[in-house]
């Protein structure tokens, strides 16, 4: 008699359809960052959860930064906080939509939290944002930083109060390293993130075309790293209290970003147009020591 094997038929994650994974998968392909790569750290049904969380905050991104008029974009920007909400109610209307839904329910994902991206994406679209005051600062850096890092914890594994404080510091630290990177880009574009009062304190112009030339810029700079370094401090802590194996993608956007930070105070920000970058094998150094230490 002839034996038969039976062939295991593998699900696809999150019991998703395969052509609806795909194209979240292409969304976050065609952004052209290293997201993708760094996800394939989690196992599938969390790291196409991580694709769709990714996706959803590429998509409003791109809207805030489209040209365009500002009521344009404040109204695109609505729609997808009806989208949110539909979600939430049941309704879905396309690919990104069925796999979302998915994944909220999956991970126990809240709405305020995607709002909060929109509002974020908001405060952007509504013109650039320049020189906000310290309060307005940080509630920049909550909204499209530490809200998106409160949905991934969820998605990474871990959904308690030290998990949130993850979010909460590490979002700040990584937004204010981006911020800090991208002092000459931004300036390009109309806006200055830093904060009034501290370019007030170190005679720095509220000026996005001047600022970069300025020379008490890199007192305001100094300044912010150091406290983007007690956001890393406080995360690090956190995460001591959190599951290990969740925070793996934390550890290591964390050391990752903590090297950038290194690099950009070394270099300091008298020529802020020579932005900082790593190279390949330093990142890989740092992802090992991030994910086995």
């Amino acid at each position: 008699m002839e034996l038969t094997r039976a062939r295991t038929v593998q699900a696809p994650p999150l019991g998703c359809d395969p052509a609806d994974l795909a194209q979240v998968e292409a969304v976050v392909s065609a952004s052209g960052t290293s997201f993708g790569k760094g996800m394939r750290i989690l196992p599938p049904d969390r790291r196409y959860g991580m694709y769709a969380v990714y996706a959803f905050c590429r998509l409003v991104d791109d809207v805030a930064d489209d040209d365009g008029a500002a009521e344009d974009k404040e109204a695109r920007l609505e729609a997808w906080r009806q989208r949110i909400a539909d979600l939430y109610a049941g309704k879905t209307h396309d690919a990104l939509d069925r796999v979302l839904a998915v994944v909220i329910a999956r991970f126990g994902l809240r709405q305020a939290d995607f709002e909060a991206v929109i509002d974020g994406m908001m405060m952007d679209a509504r013109g650039p944002v320049v020189a906000p005051d310290e309060a307005v600062f940080d509630l920049y850096c909550d909204r499209v930083a530490s809200a998106v890092g409160r949905l991934s914890v969820r998605v990474f594994g871990d959904a308690s109060e030290e998990a949130d404080r993850v979010a909460y510091h590490l979002g700040r630290a990584l937004q204010i390293t981006n911020i800090l990177r991208d002092v000459a880009e931004d300036s390009r574009l109309g806006r200055l993130y830093l904060p009034r009062e501290l370019l007030t304190r170190f005679n720095v112009p509220l000026d996005p075309a001047r600022a970069p030339r300025a020379q008490g810029l890199e007192g305001v700079c100094r300044v912010l790293a150091g406290r983007a370094r007690d956001h890393f401090r406080a995360a690090h802590r956190a995460m001591a209290r959190c599951n290990r194996l969740a925070m793996r993608p934390a550890r290591l956007m964390g050391a990752t970003y903590g090297a950038i930070l290194t690099a950009q105070e070394r270099q300091g920000w008298r020529h802020p147009e020579r932005r900082v970058s790593l190279s390949r094998p330093r990142k890989l150094l740092i992802a090992v020591r991030a994910l086995v230490g």
